[in-house]
């Protein structure tokens, strides 16, 4: 337990046990992490209540559910390098009941992940407030950590963002501002000829830059194409290769201009016909592999033969 409470606080510092020393940006070989979205804690009560303002009073199933997926990982071999939560980390808003106690049991469900799989979390809309400001990132920063930074692993640069300063910054505009100076850093840094180059950039934010292409019509569940649209063309220059998501608590995306947009379903509720899971994340030195499992199967079975491979050496 003390080693739980110990990587929730460096994550606070953006040192994410040993994925931040110099050692990381040299390729290694091939590994894999594991992303999940959406444990929500709250919601599943709510949507069947047909009250998702006010309501998020239980989130037992939940707490069922990130168990089911925390074993599932330990689980598996060789062990993921990391595994991101990529928002929505609960369903109480800032500032309002409930809020409290679904940070608690959510850090508590998430202690018994092995010591040795850090934990990466980015913030969403419901843990930051749809507009948010000063104030609830300053509480979200408090329990879980940076809402923007960046981190190394085997050779591969990561890029956590707050998405939600691309959809409404309104009450924030400075903020909004800080990072977009960060990113326009990093971006350039990461394909710059006087740096060494990642041999991939990857990055994770809740609310997906689109669900199948990149011009369809701006809805609740993606960012605004003039935004979009912006955010791709700077990605696909720094040779970002993957962009990995919630929000939609189904599963889509799609790959345009060699740029692979991922959008997983839950871990807590399914607003679709997926299932409860998580999606394993294979990096070779060409490629970014990843599938969608079902809790219940990865438990089970653990990941594919033909990852499995991959990753042999």
């Amino acid at each position: 337990m003390a080693e739980r409470e110990d990587l929730f606080l460096r994550a606070k510092e953006r040192t994410f046990s040993g994925l931040t020393e110099d050692a990381e940006r040299e390729w290694k070989g091939p590994f894999c992490f594991i992303q999940g979205a959406d444990p929500q804690f709250g919601l599943m009560k709510a949507w069947r209540d047909g009250d998702c303002e006010g309501g998020g009073d239980e989130w037992a199933e939940e707490i069922e559910l990130t168990k089911q997926a925390v074993e599932a990982v330990n689980q598996l071999r060789p062990r993921p390098r990391f595994m991101v939560l990529c928002g929505d980390l609960v369903h109480a808003m800032p500032d309002t009941p409930f809020r409290e106690g679904q940070e608690r049991d959510l850090k508590a469900a998430l202690k018994g992940t092995d010591p040795s799989i850090p934990l990466v979390f980015v913030s969403g809309n419901h843990d930051l407030g749809n507009t948010p400001t000063p104030t609830t990132l300053e509480q979200y920063c408090s329990a879980w950590g940076n809402d923007y930074f960046s981190f190394w692993v085997g050779g591969v640069l990561c890029l956590v963002l707050n998405s939600q300063l691309f959809y409404d910054a309104s009450a924030c505009p400075q903020l909004k501002e800080a990072q977009e100076t960060w990113l326009e850093e990093q971006l350039s840094r990461a394909s710059s000829s006087k740096e060494p180059r990642p041999k991939h950039v990857l990055v994770f934010q809740h609310i997906p830059l689109y669900l199948k292409s990149p011009d369809e019509e701006d809805n609740y569940f993606n960012l605004h194409r003039e935004v979009r649209q912006n955010l791709l063309d700077r990605f696909k220059k720094a040779g970002v290769k993957a962009v990995f998501s919630g929000h939609y608590h189904r599963n889509a995306g799609g790959c345009h201009d060699g740029l692979d947009m991922v959008v997983s379903s839950a871990i807590g509720c399914q607003l679709g016909e997926d299932t409860h899971g998580l999606r394993v994340v294979v990096v070779t030195a060409d490629d970014v592999i990843h599938r969608y499992y079902s809790l219940k199967q990865l438990s089970a079975a653990g990941m594919d033969a033909d990852l499995t491979k991959l990753l042999q050496v």
